[in-house]
């Protein structure tokens, strides 16, 4: 299907470049790049939003960011991160959407300052795959 309309990140003016500064400013926190990517993926993944890895380039990990739970090759800041990503990406499934026993194990790997980005990256991801889908976007590549 065609996009509905030019991303309205571009038609609304001056509305790409505080989302473009807000991923340049999570990225500067610390967080791997890589927990970065699994996030964006994983998010989404659930909001059916397929994402196009580079040739060459796709670490063995982000082709199983879906499985993550049965895959052993997530460390356990990966997992949490993979964890907070889901529930903040549903948030309707139940009624404490972020249990205190999962945000507790992100607080352990991460330190305030991280997990601050973290929570905002998972944001930004779902507001990317919202407005993509409203206008029917084309799918991205993860670069």
């Amino acid at each position: 299907m065609p996009p509905r309309m030019t991303n309205p990140s571009l038609v609304v003016p001056d509305a790409l470049p505080p989302l473009l500064e807000l991923t340049k400013v999570i990225g500067k926190v610390g967080l791997p790049q890589k927990t970065l990517d699994l996030v964006r993926l994983r998010v989404s993944q659930i909001n059916r939003r397929p994402i196009n890895l580079p040739e060459g380039e796709a670490d063995e990990r982000l082709l199983k960011a879906a499985e993550w739970r049965d895959a052993s090759c997530f460390d356990a800041a990966e997992r949490a991160a993979l964890a907070l990503a889901e529930v903040l990406t549903r948030i309707d499934d139940r009624d404490d959407p972020v249990p205190d026993e999962l945000w507790a194990e992100a607080a352990r790997q991460y330190d305030e300052q991280e997990l601050g980005a973290l929570v905002i990256q998972i944001g930004l991801v779902n507001l990317w795959n919202r407005v993509n889908v409203a206008t029917r976007e084309v799918p991205g590549d993860l670069s």
